[in-house]
């Protein structure tokens, strides 16, 4: 309710503004509303996903030349002449021509990783310039004029006090639909970008799609800028869109506030005043014209970098001290389904003659175990033993080099880990990974992302809540069954080292498993702390959920498992109850330091 109220009055504002300011201060917030909605791509695209892009600029270029060839043309191919009716349908069919583009360059460019990706992104992007100045039907270097104007009805945007309205009218719904996007099921997954490939597709995340759409997104965002440039000049010409006007962009984004979507529209008007005040004034000062307001531009954004790392927009929510509301969990949400258990002693997992090499380096040598439903099976072994590469093949994030892996029945051996989870197994990591931003309840509700089915479109118009609801519930439920109630609204990164290996045991039974890998739970965790877990997983072995874990402390496990496997040099060694294991010669020799 405190935001609905705060947007009205937001409204009211930018409503009020053409007649109260003079139309110079009005044309520059028109130019600030066009880069504050390519820059609330951006947030989208690089301060959440983590995907750097300099070519937004293009995408710009792309909508802007569509409605200029479509709403000036008088020769347009039938199959596309109902564009050129009205500049409506040329928005339309730029979005589409827009998207179309995206997905191609998306599925080239978004497979590069590392510095790779930005370079594509300005490959791309000085490609899709030169292309709008080297074309004839595009103008050339002389671009297109004689744009019409906008029209609703009767009504013309032909002035810029009018298209101002036009114009923050898209900024705000690109505001507000990308807020609610990532405060949904699919704007977790998003954010899980961030928390690296392995665990987002462990949870059950789509990470290419997740990629694909936000780079969708963000490229819709810019050609509905281009856009309203484009019939705002009445004029289109290649200069807007090249490389620097991209990387301006991505400054915009960046000093406002890379993840924060209120500070696209910070950045955007830092950028641009910040921009014309130095062209305004410089030349006053030095008494002549030239390129300082480029050095004096660059120095100062440097220093609003260095001071306000995260960038302006949470500098401003630290000054006045306001902090993001929690989540409101519905107690009365309805329960989400829950898988049927296999019956208790049904196998459940076999590992056949698993062997795993790395070029001359053999990590498992012809593996073989099993567990059953309702088992507690612990996998031991000294440092570099090849524990977590077993786990990893199982779990879905390596392939054996031979041997065979069968899940719940089906034969899982190179199928990736995303198939897997939605088979029934979930796993927490050797070394955490939370996204320590976000609370506790949303890291561990991204453990329940197979679990809804909340799409883009439905997200952004929250049209998903009462699923959303259920979804939040569940991973409160979790948070309680793991005693960590008290901090379900803190950041996960300011808890304890021990803390954040429960968070992510939450996180992994909040799908539901069958099957739960444990990577070394104890580790870092208090005496009571591991009564707790044990007591947690004891209770979870008598609903029937099998659970392998890899662990050190050896009275953690002797005193909780059913039986162990022992590895040493990639290869078992020995296998049995653990008061079997506590007096096998072999395992006293590689393990417990030998015997007497």
């Amino acid at each position: 309710m405190k935001r609905i109220v705060q947007l009205f009055v937001l409204v009211l504002v930018l409503a009020a503004v053409p007649a109260l300011l003079p139309p110079y201060y009005v044309t520059l917030l028109n130019y600030i509303g066009i880069s504050a909605l390519v820059a609330v791509g951006l947030v989208l695209l690089t301060g959440v996903g983590g995907l750097t892009s300099f070519g937004q600029a293009a995408f710009v270029g792309v909508g802007a030349y569509t409605t200029a060839v479509l709403t000036t043309s008088t020769s347009l191919p039938g199959w596309i002449a109902w564009a050129g009716a009205s500049p409506w349908l040329a928005l339309v069919a730029g979005l589409v021509i827009t998207g179309l583009i995206a997905l191609l360059l998306g599925s080239l460019t978004l497979k590069l990783s590392g510095h790779y990706l930005p370079l594509g992104t300005i490959a791309w992007g000085i490609s899709l310039y030169f292309l709008f100045g080297t074309l004839d039907f595009l103008g050339a270097q002389s671009g297109i004029s004689g744009l019409p104007p906008i029209t609703i009805g009767s009504f013309s945007f032909d002035e810029g006090g009018e298209i101002y309205y036009l114009i923050w009218a898209f900024v705000l719904a690109a505001v507000v639909t990308t807020h609610n996007l990532l405060d949904s099921r699919e704007g977790r997954a998003i954010r899980a970008l961030k928390g690296g490939v392995v665990m987002a597709e462990a949870m059950g995340v789509d990470t290419s799609r997740s990629r694909i759409v936000i780079f969708v997104i963000a490229a819709l965002h810019a050609c509905a800028a281009g856009w309203l440039y484009a019939h705002m000049q009445r004029l289109v010409n290649p200069s807007p869109f090249g490389l620097h006007h991209g990387i301006e962009y991505l400054f915009m984004a960046v000093v406002g506030g890379a993840g924060y979507v209120w500070g696209a529209v910070i950045g955007a008007g830092l950028v641009t005043l910040l921009n014309q005040w130095l062209q305004d004034w410089l030349p006053r000062l030095f008494g002549h014209a030239g390129n300082f307001e480029i050095i004096v531009f660059g120095l100062l954004l440097l220093l609003i970098l260095h001071r306000a790392r995260e960038g302006m927009w949470p500098a401003l929510l630290r000054l006045f001290r306001v902090k993001a509301e929690p989540k409101v969990v519905v107690e009365g949400a309805a329960a989400l389904p829950r898988r049927t258990l296999p019956a208790r002693g049904e196998v459940i997992l076999e590992v056949k003659d698993v062997t795993r090499r790395f070029g001359g380096l053999v990590a498992n040598k012809d593996m073989n175990f099993s567990m059953k439903a309702g088992e507690i099976l612990a996998l031991i072994g000294p440092n570099g033993a090849g524990k977590s590469t077993m786990f990893n093949q199982i779990s879905g994030v390596d392939t054996p080099t031979s041997g065979e892996i069968v899940f719940a029945g089906q034969v899982v051996t190179g199928r990736d880990s995303r198939e897997i989870a939605r088979l029934g197994m979930s796993r927490s990591f050797q070394h955490v990974r939370l996204l320590p931003k976000m609370s506790v309840l949303e890291n561990v509700a991204i453990g329940t992302h197979l679990r809804g089915s909340g799409g883009v479109f439905p997200s952004a118009w929250r049209m998903e809540r009462p699923e959303e609801e259920r979804l939040l519930a569940e991973a409160a439920r979790q948070i309680r069954r793991v005693g960590l109630e008290a901090h379900m609204h803190d950041e996960a990164g300011s808890l304890a080292l021990g803390q954040q290996r429960i968070i992510e045991i939450a996180r992994a039974l909040a799908a539901d498993p069958s099957l739960l890998l444990l990577d070394e739970p104890a580790a870092g965790l208090r005496f009571k702390e591991k009564e707790a877990l044990a007591e947690l997983l004891k209770k979870l072995k008598a609903e029937g959920v099998a659970i392998l874990l890899v662990e050190h402390d050896m009275d953690f496990v002797m005193g909780l498992v059913d039986r162990i496997v022992v590895m040493e040099f990639g290869q078992k060694i020995a296998e049995g109850l653990p008061e079997e294991i506590q007096q096998d010669e072999r395992v006293l020799a590689a393990y417990l330091g030998g015997v007497e």
